[in-house]
């Protein structure tokens, strides 16, 4: 009898493990943003000279890089691919910004934001969800953040604007694309 109750409690514990392995997040994979959806991010944002923009998740580093030459911001992209990292470093050296930018090989949901003026996504929803108490805790009155095509759940945003020329897709599919915008010390729930 002991050997059988030892049998069905070490199958609840598989079962309580390959349960916790679905609930895992799913790794975010790397999606360009097209350029014109980086300028229009950067133009809702208001990105400008004297601001530090931090982009979680920042890929192949266009959207630093772009603040740098395009708004002569600073900025920091966290990636957790260090291949990325490696090709965002040799993008920006090859655009001149080199001394404006920094990327980092990292968690994204563990980074101080603090300096930040602006954070830029283009993660999914759970990412999102989860950073939120990160930037309402981290971030300084006046600070925007801006996702692309991701809300945040339960904050409702300063500024929702649907781009409107779709991309064309491979097979006839489109896609719009979707800019949120927060500026946090609003009177919208951001604090």
């Amino acid at each position: 009898m002991q050997t059988v109750w030892r049998n069905i409690l070490l199958g609840l514990g598989l079962l309580l493990a390959d349960s916790r392995a679905a609930a895992a997040q799913e790794e975010i994979p790397f999606i360009p943003t097209p350029m014109d959806v980086v300028d229009r991010m950067l133009e809702i944002a208001e990105v400008k000279v004297g601001d530090l923009v931090y982009d979680l998740g920042s890929g192949d580093g266009r959207v630093i890089i772009r603040a740098a030459k395009k708004c002569g911001a600073r900025g920091v992209g966290i990636e957790a691919d260090p291949q990325l990292v490696d090709l965002s470093r040799a993008k920006a050296a090859e655009e001149g910004v080199s001394h404006l930018v920094e990327f980092r090989a990292g968690d994204a949901l563990k980074v101080d934001v603090s300096p930040a003026t602006v954070v830029t996504l283009y993660m999914f929803p759970w990412f999102n969800e989860q950073v939120r108490p990160v930037l309402q805790k981290s971030l300084r009155p006046g600070a925007r953040v801006v996702s692309h095509d991701f809300d945040i759940p339960g904050w409702p945003p300063t500024k929702v604007e649907k781009l409107p020329e779709p991309e064309k897709k491979p097979g006839g599919a489109v896609h719009y694309h979707v800019i949120y915008l927060w500026r946090i010390g609003e009177k919208n729930g951001l604090r």
